[in-house]
């Protein structure tokens, strides 16, 4: 059985960091492109960052671009966003996702979710 946990959300002042971490495991993780995504209460759920298999390829919303980075450990069958620079627009339930297909991920096409972590950015 698939599992997908988040962890390292809580609550940060603007301009400050968070790093996001997911673990994986009952699937192979090398196997899955991985992303990161956001949602707020009464808005749809957006893509943030994904990265494919190897590391060779990540996208990042426009939004977050610059200041928030994905990284994976296949060893570690886990994946990472590093967060710095937050702002209050940045608060939302964070939530990790596995694919198989990079560019689906795009489109919140994943086969494994996790629950969540929420980040809050006071002003």
């Amino acid at each position: 059985q698939a599992h997908v946990v988040e962890s390292g959300g809580g609550l940060v002042q603007a301009g400050g960091s968070l790093r996001l971490s997911c673990t994986t495991s009952g699937f192979i993780f090398l196997d899955y492109s991985m992303g990161w995504f956001r949602q707020v209460p009464g808005r749809e759920r957006e893509a943030v960052a994904r990265i494919n298999w190897n590391s060779a390829y990540t996208h990042y919303a426009n939004s977050v671009e610059g200041r928030f980075t994905i990284s994976r450990d296949n060893a570690k069958n886990t994946v990472w966003l590093q967060m710095n620079n937050l702002q209050p627009e940045d608060t939302a339930m964070y939530y990790c996702a596995a694919g198989q297909h990079y560019w689906e991920l795009q489109n919140m096409k994943a086969d494994y979710w996790g629950q969540g972590t929420q980040v809050t950015v006071s002003s």
